[in-house]
């Protein structure tokens, strides 16, 4: 089915533009009408790929609708009509009008849904379609919302450990700054006039405060520079990513906690996939798609490969040293007792706990660090600056 670019007014003379499948133009007019809109004119777009991906946020709303409404026993194209009618988002609109279409003309949800690429997660198209080849598609949507917003969640926690480090390091980084251009020459300034020998602490203090005086243009905006070079160097090369993902798995604290997360949400994915029968290599291949990190994801590879060679999951897991034990023995105890459905379940609560609770120990621990720092370097200035005012004043009294 096409894909169209179109432009369109409404009643009130507001323009719209957006992008919808089709048969043709005039089905495109019949969709538009549906919704309020007049077609004004429209261009047919060959890669189907420029399709904006739909919000998690939308993406769990309309899934949970979708949901609710089906376990009611409304027909789906009634959900979508009523969903075309209702709702106060274009994209949405369109989205349903779209849908409605298809399944009108025969198609069933998923292919409705696989026909939008690059709007819906393939994950999310696979799992709808195997809820309706076993009859569950309300449970399994069910499970699909409660992922998203559990993935949602870990999301925003991953956000929170970043943004949190990296507004008290700006803090820090300004204070410094502050200090060494601006307030510390002055100071100096007092200080070398009043002669006498100056420490060796004031001699480097004054030495770094003449640094940011001079080359301050190529001190401060040199570490967002070297971000920027080494975003570059990964989108360019394979090695320097690998490194850099394995160096991001190794800091301090933040490390362990982001590759909590990663695990987390991988774990939670194969649950899913197993949960609603897909097949667990294959649940695999989608683990390791929603993994960013090259070393959990070439990790998550290498356990399907040995599983698939006839391994147990366990071993498959536990031969890759990434995993925690207890992880592993979850999965040995699941397959032992014929419940790994409830293993993987356990596991994704265990790693939301401790996700949580390592979150809470950083953010505990941030405050005092912080704290500590800046009493460190407010001691250092303060020993360089009063060390040679206080010999100055011993050598007046002397006198």
């Amino acid at each position: 089915m096409p894909l169209y670019r179109y432009r369109a007014i409404s009643a009130s003379g507001k323009i719209s533009k957006g992008e919808s499948h089709a048969l043709n133009e005039q089905d495109l007019a019949a969709q538009l009408k549906k919704i309020g809109l007049d077609l004004i004119r429209t261009q047919t777009i060959k890669n189907q790929i420029s399709l904006r991906k739909l919000a998690r946020r939308d993406l769990i709303e309309f899934l949970f609708q979708l949901e609710m409404l089906l376990r009611a026993g409304v027909p789906i194209l009634s959900i979508l009509a009523d969903l075309r009618d209702t709702t106060g988002f274009l994209k949405i609109r369109n989205l349903c009008a779209s849908l409605y279409e298809m399944i009108d003309s025969g198609s069933t949800l998923s292919e409705a849904l696989a026909a939008n690429p690059g709007r819906f997660p393939e994950l999310v198209v696979n799992l709808i379609r195997a809820g309706e080849a076993t009859g569950q598609l309300p449970d399994v949507l069910n499970e699909i919302v409660n992922s998203l917003k559990w993935q949602d969640e870990l999301l925003a926690k991953t956000r929170q450990i970043l943004i949190y480090p990296a507004f008290v390091t700006l803090v820090v980084s300004m204070v410094v700054i502050f200090l060494m251009t601006y307030l510390v020459p002055q100071i100096v300034g007092f200080v070398a006039n009043m002669g006498g020998s100056i420490p060796i602490q004031t001699r480097l203090l004054i030495t770094i405060s003449d640094a940011f005086v001079r080359y301050g243009w190529i001190i401060i905006p040199a570490p967002f520079i070297i971000s920027i070079l080494l975003l570059l160097l990964a989108r360019t090369s394979h090695r320097a990513k690998r490194m850099m993902h394995a160096a991001e798995l190794r800091l301090p604290y933040i490390g362990s906690i982001i590759k909590k997360i990663m695990l987390a949400r991988a774990s939670d994915t194969l649950g899913l996939t197993y949960r609603t029968g897909i097949p667990l290599l294959d649940g695999l291949v989608y683990c390791s798609n929603v993994t960013s990190n090259l070393i959990v994801k070439e990790a998550i590879e290498h356990a399907r490969t040995a599983i698939a060679n006839g391994a147990p999951i366990s071993r498959g897991f536990a031969d890759q040293n990434l995993f925690p034990a207890l992880i592993i023995r979850m999965i040995k105890t699941g397959e032992e007792t014929g419940d790994l459905t409830g293993a993987l379940k356990n596991i994704s609560y265990f790693y939301n706990r401790d996700i949580n609770d390592s979150i809470a120990r950083m953010q505990s621990l941030i405050e005092p660090a912080l704290t500590i720092l800046l009493g460190i370097m407010l001691g250092w200035i303060m020993t360089a600056v009063l060390g040679p005012i206080y010999d100055t004043v011993a050598r007046i009294r002397l006198t």
